[in-house]
């Protein structure tokens, strides 16, 4: 192919996403090039983020993505329940995907999918089409971001879930998210299940474990999801979507590089190690290529960005230590409740990945959670 695009994105679903409208926001001519594998851009997905997370002011191209947005969110622990009022926003994979095709609408970018990246260097990237063939696409800045399946560590545990988005006979009342109700049975590693009240006769309800094992029952889960939309009186009559997930929880995450090209997402460590939110670093990250030529990318700026990061991600790495090596799966949520009774301002930190050294101290200086392994600390179990 003889056309250079500026930036070429590999792979076709969040970050990427994210980078091109960011792109397109504060460079119109810019020439964008974005590959997938699979049949469509965005895939399918549901991301949140908290108000703190991603602010209007930074990222203002954010603010169209969002289909839903609340003034704040409950959690429930066995021995503790409580309502913050950090405002919190949910984005879907198809609106992701059609401001996506919107930006690449414009004469000199395209969005080419079910095309498969076999070699990305710094300026260019070679494909496999659906016919067989091969070319090879130039870029003056060139961004891997193919997944979660890419990160080289799995020393930790995993994030896996299965959601279905579903329609109910009535109203189910809920006027706020539930982003963690542990009052079912802690199995399978810390349990909970995690419910957006899409509108007032549709919800997402997702069973969701932390655990070191990455297998997903999708059968059981399916049950799980109906039993507890029972035991809250919500009588389902269609499932309109299901979703699953396995997201890493490492222990010990590699750091971002700064080096092309540029390896972004969750493959190149930009994500929250904890939580495996992702919207919040993936538009930090956005933004900073965006408002950047591709001859600017890298520099201080980007290093100073990939060293805090890693900062953040390194302090996240300990806290999956200490769920995964220091407490029996049935007893994690005692990390989580107490976690919970923190002030909300070093909540929303916490989400946001931006931790300050005292709400570290806070974090851990004090009376453990319940359940803690003595046996375990002291001996430094792996």
């Amino acid at each position: 192919m003889s056309d250079i695009f500026d930036y070429i994105l590999v792979g076709g679903g969040l970050q990427s996403g994210l980078i091109a409208l960011a792109v397109r926001a504060n460079q119109p001519g810019a020439r964008i090039a974005v590959i997938e594998r699979g049949a469509q851009l965005g895939g399918n997905h549901t991301w949140c983020f908290h108000a703190r997370d991603v602010s209007a002011g930074s990222a203002p191209w954010v603010d169209p993505l969002v289909v839903r947005r609340w003034t704040g969110y409950d959690v429930r622990f066995p021995d503790h329940e409580r309502r913050l009022d950090t405002p919190y926003a949910c984005v879907t994979s198809e609106s992701l995907a059609a401001h996506v095709h919107r930006a690449l609408a414009r004469a000199g970018s395209s969005a080419r999918v079910r095309t498969t990246a076999v070699k990305v260097a710094s300026d260019e990237v070679e494909v496999t089409t659906s016919d067989g063939g091969r070319e090879v696409i130039r870029g003056r800045a060139v961004i891997d971001a193919r997944g979660p399946d890419r990160l080289t560590s799995s020393d930790g545990g995993w994030q896996k879930f299965l959601g279905q988005e579903v329609r109910l006979a009535a109203p189910h009342g809920l006027d706020r998210p539930i982003l963690m109700d542990a009052l079912v049975a802690q199995v399978d590693g810390f349990r909970f299940f995690y419910v957006l009240p899409l509108a007032e006769d549709r919800l997402l309800i997702e069973d969701t474990y932390f655990n070191e094992g990455s297998h997903v029952d999708v059968s059981a889960l399916r049950s799980e999801i109906a039993s507890y939309a029972t035991r809250h009186g919500w009588r389902i009559t269609s499932v309109e979507r299901e979703e699953t997930g396995v997201l890493p929880m490492p222990i010990s995450p590699p750091p971002p590089s700064a080096k092309p090209p540029l390896v972004a997402g969750y493959a190149g460590s930009w994500f929250h190690p904890v939580t495996a939110y992702s919207f919040p670093i993936a538009t930090r990250l956005a933004e900073h290529v965006g408002t950047r030529a591709p001859d600017q990318l890298f520099g201080p700026a980007l290093d100073e960005l990939a060293r805090e990061h890693a900062r953040q991600l390194a302090f996240g790495g300990k806290l999956n230590h200490m769920m995964f090596r220091w407490y029996p799966p049935d007893k994690r949520h005692h990390i989580l409740a107490r976690f919970y009774r923190l002030p909300q301002a070093v909540v929303e930190r916490f989400y946001a990945l931006e931790l300050t050294t005292l709400d570290r101290a806070r974090i851990f200086v004090g009376r453990p959670p319940r359940g803690l392994s003595l046996r375990s600390v002291m001996r430094g179990s792996r």
